[in-house]
């Protein structure tokens, strides 16, 4: 049995936690904030709830997988999973609108051919089986494989290059592999078709005119297996796994701070506490965005050991794919939920063409303090320094409330409160700096399936931090690891550290 320590209390840290305590290692989770969850978080006010992160699950799968391998009770038995449909819904900026159904080919292309014209259909469902060949090369890799230190062989240089099969313009010679917004333009041709393909990447925090065009995989994913509903909101699962992790006997100590990791002859021995003495620790694994990450040789924490990928850059930041962060209006509403309303709506705003609105209007009892009222959350993605100030952030505010009425759905009247979500909000409760949330992990030009390459937070490169890091007993797991953000890529790399200590550092991912 060796003694884990594990930093942070993110989803992938508690995935991660939960796998190596029922290995039968000791696993202690130390957590600066007062609770568990990371990003995933609920705001509670006069009878209203609201998720404050992530509002939807994709790829059920992941968490379906840790459940059966914790424990007898499967995730169905432990929350209440809804399936969205129609999955989604779209307002254009010309007031066309149109309702795609779940994991339905034909229903897709009649909805689409409906709403925007004959042959919209098959443009789109014919872009999305293109993108399976992305799903088929890199499943494994950015998924199912960990990500090894800088210099393992076996690091996935294939996945430099992009898999998607993207068509030429006629006559046109490419010297190098398209952008998402290219192959959106040269494929899709309608404005509106092109703006759904570049809202489903914009949620995840990517540029479609910098994405690659693996990036057509997210929407495929969302397509094929869908997107899901933790009934009474996406904390429940972060309650659900926390109380998986106390059953199976890890232990959490909130409200403490780790400023380092101590390293003795070249391998974590522990974990420095701002607070506390020093912890020692047959291995370390840090679950959340957390700079001084850098190994501190000996028992007295002088010095500093680890490669260059371990330890922040001059400005601060580890090496990481691009992020953005988000703000995001909690609506608290007079009046039920009106019947047939959608969960999900985007908006594309005619008042910033490129930066579409997201509205979650769950049809959830738990939500509201009666049916006389309706919980609404509206997001937007944001660079972090776009909104410097609270008088900023208020008239972007009324801007997304304007521009989800002028898309039909008659908030605005109804408004009781509300509470405005900013950057620094987000980075108050996880610690990101400036409050940047990690989008997932692609292959493509800039490192998507290898570690190194040193940019800023935002820059070019596309890789995650190695799973298995330079210094040997010092794992990475969350968002900020290998295979990068959002709740399924989080848990699996859980998964995959604790593959790692479990089977061994040559372990190279399930069979």
């Amino acid at each position: 049995m060796a003694r884990i320590a594990v930093i942070g209390a993110g989803l992938g840290a508690l995935a991660a936690s939960a796998r190596l305590a029922v290995a039968g290692h000791e696993v202690t989770v130390y957590e600066r904030a007062g609770t568990y969850g990371g990003g995933v978080r609920r705001r509670e006010r006069d009878g209203f709830r609201f998720d404050t992160g992530p509002g939807l699950l994709h790829l059920p799968a992941v968490y379906r997988d840790l459940f059966v391998k914790t424990g007898r009770e499967p995730l169905e038995e432990c929350v209440g999973l809804v399936q969205l449909d129609p999955a989604v819904r779209h307002v254009f900026a010309d007031g066309t609108a149109v309702s795609l159904p779940h994991a339905s080919r034909a229903g897709t292309v009649q909805a689409l051919d409906a709403a925007l014209g004959a042959g919209a259909g098959e443009r789109w469902t014919d872009l999305l089986a293109r993108a399976r060949t992305v799903w088929e090369a890199t499943r494994r890799p950015l998924l199912e494989e960990p990500l090894g230190a800088v210099g393992a062989p076996a690091d996935g240089p294939a996945l430099d290059r992009s898999p998607y099969p993207a068509l030429r313009r006629k006559g046109l010679l490419r010297r190098r592999a398209p952008t998402l917004a290219e192959v959106a333009a040269d494929e899709l041709r309608d404005p509106r078709l092109i703006a759904m393909l570049n809202s489903c990447v914009h949620a995840y925090g990517l540029d479609p005119r910098t994405a690659p065009s693996s990036a057509t995989v997210l929407p495929w994913i969302e397509h094929t297996f869908g997107s899901w509903y933790v009934r009474g909101g996406m904390r429940a699962l972060a309650e659900t796994l926390y109380g998986r992790c106390l059953e199976r006997g890890v232990s959490f100590r909130f409200d403490t701070e780790v400023l380092a990791v101590r390293e003795e002859d070249g391998r974590a021995s522990g974990v420095v506490l701002a607070a506390a003495p020093d912890v020692a620790a047959d291995a370390v694994v840090a679950g959340s965005w957390w700079p001084p990450a850098a190994p501190r040789a000996g028992a007295d924490g002088a010095g500093a050991g680890g490669s260059g990928t371990d330890r922040p850059g001059p400005d601060g930041t580890v090496p990481c794919a691009p992020a953005r962060s988000r703000l995001t209006v909690l609506l608290a509403l007079t009046g039920g939920r009106p019947a047939g309303t959608v969960h999900r709506t985007v908006v594309h705003r005619a008042d910033a063409p490129g930066q579409p609105l997201t509205v979650l209007r769950p049809d959830d009892a738990t939500l509201s303090p009666d049916a006389a009222h309706e919980t609404a959350v509206l997001s937007v993605t944001v660079d972090a320094d776009e909104i410097p100030g609270r008088a900023e952030a208020d008239r972007l505010a009324d801007r997304l409330v304007a521009a989800a009425d002028t898309a039909g759905l008659g908030l605005g009247p109804r408004i009781l409160w509300r509470e405005i979500r900013t950057p620094h909000d987000v980075e108050a409760e996880t610690g990101a700096p400036a409050g940047l949330v990690p989008a997932p992990a692609l292959a493509g030009p800039g490192g998507g399936g290898r570690a190194g390459g040193g940019g800023r937070a935002g820059g070019g490169t596309r890789c995650r931090a190695p799973n298995r890091t330079a210094t040997e007993g010092f794992y990475r797991a969350g968002g900020w690891a290998h295979p990068g953000g959002g709740l399924a890529h989080a848990g699996m790399s859980g998964a995959l550290v604790a593959g790692l200590i479990v089977e061994g550092d040559d372990w190279r991912g399930s069979q």
